[in-house]
């Protein structure tokens, strides 16, 4: 046995010799030699998890991240989806996801949560050959994931600077106080650092006198809550919200009907929740955005390890201005300066900084 090991070594030396040779008399013709760097293939067929941390119905987020995917399998008979609703109990979500991968059925986890990264990095050093793609997070560096911001700082700016130009007005529900109110389900850093911070700067631009009344509800569903926490700020002089808070931020609108106050929603269109309230619909293209990614993972064009971030300018974050509920409720000044701010900001001639998460 031991001299049938030694020709196998060997033979595979003479020929590992004889490609070198080979290879450095054919490189000069411009052949790679035997050693060629090869580009990643495309995959054959993908089996794609939605990883959803909470549930979809009520979070336009988690809506379109599954309606995206779907929407790809629908048309690529070798791609496979399976949606899972997570719950929200997030002490659950790593236990969740560790068992799902630990099947093996997926190539792909893919997800949209600032906080879903960390958590799969733990996943990723117990499996790993699992990939995952986390959409609306930051975190470079693993070669397991990728991930795709959304600069929400941006949609922000926006939403602040409409919801300013309202707050100043002489709109039947505007008061004098020149309060906004922000409800959010719970902190995090792209909330705090990001999204609170754009709103307010954006409604600085509009009048530097402006405040911003913050409330946390401190869940992703409770609707009573955030109404009771709605009314108290409407009675506190806020007269214009904003929310991040999945399907509780349905509370919010019901308060602001029932007392006299105006919306504006971030991330989908909700005009029609509430025609004459809601009076501004930011725009968040995940499902544009979740398509492109796969047909990249299928291409085999995913850097993994990379963390790129997408706004306004690529496309990827727009304001629904079309809609009845934003042309017919608000007056026609303020459509006017709210359009040639939204193009500035396209254009990138409003100046910011982007604050680090």
């Amino acid at each position: 046995m031991m001299g049938k090991t030694n020709r196998k070594e060997s033979a595979g030396f003479l020929v590992r010799v004889a490609c070198m040779v080979i290879g450095a008399l054919i490189l000069p013709a411009g052949l790679s030699g035997c050693n060629r760097p090869r580009e990643k293939a495309a995959a054959e067929s993908l089996s794609v998890l939605v990883y959803i941390t909470g549930v979809a119905a009520g979070s336009p987020t988690y809506e379109l991240l599954a309606a995206g995917a779907e929407s790809f399998a629908a048309r690529h008979s070798k791609v496979t989806v399976k949606v899972y609703e997570a719950g929200f109990n997030q002490a659950e979500w790593e236990e969740q996801l560790t068992s799902l991968v630990a099947s093996g059925e997926y190539d792909l986890v893919l997800g949209s949560n600032p906080s879903l990264p960390e958590i799969c990095v733990s996943v990723g050093k117990k499996f790993p050959n699992q990939k995952f793609i986390i959409t609306d997070a930051e975190y470079a560096g693993n070669s397991q994931i990728s991930t795709f911001l959304y600069n929400q700082y941006e949609q922000s700016l926006y939403l602040g600077y409409l919801a300013g130009l309202i707050t100043t007005s002489t709109m039947p529900y505007a008061n004098p106080e020149k309060k906004l109110g922000f409800i959010a389900a719970q902190e995090y850093p792209l909330l705090t650092k990001h999204i609170v911070p754009g709103f307010l700067a954006g409604a600085h631009l509009a009048d530097p006198e402006i405040t911003v009344d913050f409330r946390v509800i401190g869940n992703w569903f409770d609707a009573n809550k955030a109404a009771e926490l709605t009314g108290s700020m409407i009675n506190a002089g806020a007269d214009v919200f904003a929310s991040i808070a999945g399907g509780a931020a349905q509370g919010m609108i019901k308060a602001a009907q029932e007392h006299g106050a105006y919306v504006v929603y971030h991330n989908t269109n909700e005009y029609r929740t509430a025609p004459g309230i809601i009076l501004g619909c930011g725009l968040m293209e995940q499902k544009k955005l979740v398509e492109e990614i796969l047909a990249d993972v299928l291409a085999g064009k995913i850097k993994y390890g990379s963390a790129r971030t997408v706004g306004a300018a690529d496309g990827y974050l727009s304001f629904i201005s079309g809609d009845p509920g934003y042309t017919e409720y608000v007056p026609q000044d303020i459509q006017a300066k709210f359009n040639a701010f939204t193009a500035d900001i396209i254009a990138g001639r409003v100046e910011y900084t982007l604050p680090p998460l």
